[in-house]
């Protein structure tokens, strides 16, 4: 008798175990909003579009009395899509999930439980060494919002208030050259038979390239400068148009800014933005032209730059107006905010979508790039570099 013909193995005719598919539990979210007390920071984290959206997935936002008066939202309006306002900054900081613009004072972190998860700005080179010792203390898991990266590996939030900075800047500048605010009187556009304005813009990245959309939908002359030819590349390539591009070379960075109306300083560096205008650059300025030193908050590129603040945004040297605040954003809080929103609620979803963000830290390498505390251990490496800490990998501490 001849052996039955069976096209499977042996093996594969044993019994094998059932593969079942592991369902995620979706977590419900209790997230608190607090009111920013940091010098005119004006931001709110969550727009209540954005609250409408989390409670009506079963997720609970708790937001303190006036938290978003200074982007022009109203207590009233939160209440209306479901968030829970209150007086009681205490009882907002108790919550498990905590949401902030800028990183907490060392007095809103004693307010804050154990174990809960702070979702804020690093601002890292504005920290202190008692910030991060504090919250190791307290067990918290802290997540930074600059170093989130979406899924090409860019850094979502430092490119979108890069962008209103970029665009902010040219915005200023308009306002700074007229005969209001004791400017040369100067109109930022093209007027038939009247000279356009001329922009230098220090910088390629996107900063750079979102004032020099602004500029030239305004129908100024452009001229950038970088010493990255790949960005230079890269801006005229998204911009659809060809612009005066060189590299930082003295003598036509001098040139370009003896004519220029408008000079923009928009460079970056890994500790401080490096010092691309000297002093005797800008005495060869014209009288009345305006500089908008948008990297001062690493230091600046102009030489001459001085720190200011919203109250007093401008001063004057060689006769040339210098704007320098730190915090460009702020001054368009409704539009920041709206920014922000965008970027925390879909990571706020998918956070309670998978269970919680232990959860949420797997799935996620990006949101995992954020995470720069986790119960207590600091994970990030700069952050321990820069301080002289220890730390540990994220990926041995979460499988």
């Amino acid at each position: 008798m001849s052996k039955p013909i069976s096209p499977f193995t042996k093996a594969q005719l044993l019994p094998q175990e059932e593969t079942l598919e592991v369902y995620k539990k979706k977590g419900e979210l209790f997230i608190g909003i607090p009111k920013e007390t940091h010098f005119q920071e004006k931001r709110v984290c969550l727009t209540p579009d954005a609250v409408s959206a989390l409670v009506s997935n079963g997720h609970r936002v708790m937001i303190e009395s006036g938290a978003g008066e200074g982007a022009n939202f109203k207590d009233k309006t939160y209440s209306d899509a479901g968030a829970e306002v209150t007086k009681d900054t205490a009882k907002v900081f108790s919550n498990p999930i905590i949401l902030k613009v800028e990183p907490p004072s060392l007095d809103e972190i004693d307010l804050i439980n154990p174990h809960t998860l702070l979702i804020s700005a690093l601002q890292l080179k504005t920290q202190k060494k008692k910030y991060f010792e504090t919250l190791a203390a307290k067990r918290i898991t802290a997540l930074a919002f600059e170093f989130i990266k979406d899924e090409d590996g860019f850094y979502p939030a430092v490119r979108s208030l890069s962008e209103i900075a970029g665009t902010a800047s040219i915005l200023i500048a308009s306002e700074l050259l007229s005969n209001i605010n004791g400017g040369n009187g100067l109109m930022f556009g093209n007027i038939t038979g009247v000279p356009p304005t001329e922009v230098v813009i220090i910088g390629a990245g996107t900063v750079g390239e979102f004032a020099a959309r602004s500029a030239i939908g305004l129908g100024a002359n452009v001229k950038m400068f970088d010493n990255s030819i790949t960005k230079l590349r890269n801006v005229q390539f998204n911009l659809g148009q060809t612009i005066y591009t060189s590299t930082i070379q003295p003598k036509n960075l001098i040139k370009a800014l003896k004519r220029c109306d408008v000079a923009i300083g928009a460079v970056r560096g890994s500790n401080r933005a490096p010092v691309i205008v000297t002093e005797d650059m800008v005495s060869c300025m014209k009288s009345g032209s305006v500089i908008i030193d948008v990297s001062i908050d690493m230091g600046g590129c102009f030489e001459t730059s001085e720190v200011t603040n919203h109250d007093k945004p401008t001063f004057e040297y060689n006769g040339v107006t210098h704007y320098c605040v730190p915090n460009i954003p702020a001054r368009y809080s409704r539009s920041a905010s709206v920014t922000i929103s965008n970027i925390f609620t879909p990571y706020l979803l998918q956070i309670g979508e998978d269970g919680g963000i232990e959860d949420a830290i797997r799935y996620d390498r990006g949101l995992k790039n954020g995470l720069y505390f986790y119960h207590g251990i600091l994970t990030n490496k700069s952050v321990a570099d820069w301080f002289g800490l220890s730390y540990s990998d994220v990926n041995l501490l979460i499988f």
